[in-house]
């Protein structure tokens, strides 16, 4: 393999990248972290195989993805310790934790189900281990999108990976950052007037999280409106009481008299022209989500601000998913056992959290954002 170091230069952002490339396959692996060379903290992010649809686009870099989803990841990190939120084992060492990100850029022929599958894992635990000799840090990843059946019809690809590196945990992320999607949502509606009986939410995307959050919000009757770019995932999900759009329909959608907008796609929901649309809605009151990369302009989120929406950033929304995979990396570590359980009762604090932040961007008649409101209460 051949290894690139990109160190930040001195107006940018702590982030190192290392770069993989394999030597007789077009493979690419690119990790990026905020965690310093020699420090021995622990980069937590998940290992990205990178869909199809996003290599293909003209605009596509590796290090540039993996370095916006680092910068993302040190966000929930920064919003976990603030609000004092975790498993026991996160909590007690937080203080070790970084940010980072590893995105795989694979051929056709190695994509997870694909004959060269298991090559392609193969190469990324070499580097794996590549990052944690040279690097002086403690690589952990989680899951994230391109993972799946394997070729050989019968091993999971995040097993796979789990078998061989201490550091590729395997839980199942998206139920416990689904949860706190739920109850960032809740506590949010709540703190504007709205009970989730009561409440239109629509939903853009309805994978693994934007299901389960779909599914929660079944249990209080609330009327849905589901987008999904995947005509068997809006099969999935259509039933009375949910209404689904397709990815065309996007601006119909944003467009429609809802209380709240759920980000749960693959990246950039809240383009510009989107949040044109969610300003001009009249009776939208709350947009959140768990989407990575999804405001490519942060403009954007005064712009909501000024228009009285309730914006809250999806690296808080989304940031029980890192925190399981650590809980899980650090229990593996002290040969502890671990039970997702426990985050899912973590992620229930995030309720209060959009609660407090709501009615204090009310109160202040929004003068200040719902980031700002929760910086100020829990500072």
């Amino acid at each position: 393999m051949n290894r690139t170091v990109l160190t930040p230069d001195q107006n940018a952002a702590p982030v190192w990248v290392y770069r993989y490339e394999h030597p007789a396959r077009p493979w690419v692996l690119s990790v990026a972290t905020h965690a310093e060379p020699g420090s021995g903290k622990l980069s937590l992010g998940g290992f990205r195989i990178v869909p199809a649809e996003l290599t293909a686009a003209p605009d596509f870099d590796v290090d540039r993805m993996a370095i916006g989803l680092a910068l993302g990841m040190e966000e929930k990190v920064h919003w976990s310790r603030l609000l004092k939120i975790g498993g026991p084992l996160a909590l007690r060492d937080s203080s070790r934790v970084a940010g980072g990100k590893c995105v795989m850029q694979p051929s056709d022929d190695a994509r997870i189900g694909q004959p060269h599958d298991a090559a392609l894992l193969d190469f990324a635990l070499e580097c794996f281990r590549d990052v944690e000799a040279t690097g002086g840090i403690r690589l952990t990843t989680g899951q994230d999108l391109g993972h799946g059946l394997m070729h050989d019809g019968r091993s999971q690809s995040l097993d796979y990976l789990s078998a061989r590196f201490l550091g590729c945990v395997h839980s199942d992320t998206s139920k416990p950052t689904a949860e706190g999607n739920y109850y960032v949502l809740k506590g949010m509606l709540d703190g504007a007037g709205v009970q989730l009986g009561n409440a239109r939410v629509a939903l853009v995307g309805v994978g693994n999280i934007g299901e389960h959050v779909l599914r929660r919000l079944r249990e209080h009757g609330t009327e849905i409106l589901a987008l999904d770019i995947s005509a068997r995932r809006r099969d999935a999900v259509r039933t009375p009481g949910v209404t689904t759009f397709t990815q065309d329909e996007k601006a119909r959608l944003l467009a429609e008299p809802v209380d709240a907008v759920v980000v749960n796609a693959n990246r950039q929901s809240l383009d510009p022209e989107s949040c044109a649309l969610l300003a001009r809605n009249e009776r939208l009151k709350v947009v959140c989500g768990s989407e990575n990369l999804a405001m490519p302009d942060p403009a954007d989120a005064d712009r909501l601000r000024a228009a009285g929406k309730l914006y809250c950033p999806t690296e808080l929304g989304g940031m029980m998913g890192y925190l399981t995979a650590v809980e899980e990396y650090l229990a593996r570590l002290e040969d502890r056992p671990f039970d997702i359980v426990t985050m899912f009762e973590a992620a229930r604090a995030l309720e209060e959290v959009g609660r407090r932040g709501a009615r204090r961007v009310l109160e202040r008649r929004f003068e200040i954002g719902f980031e700002a409101a929760v910086r100020d209460l829990h500072a």
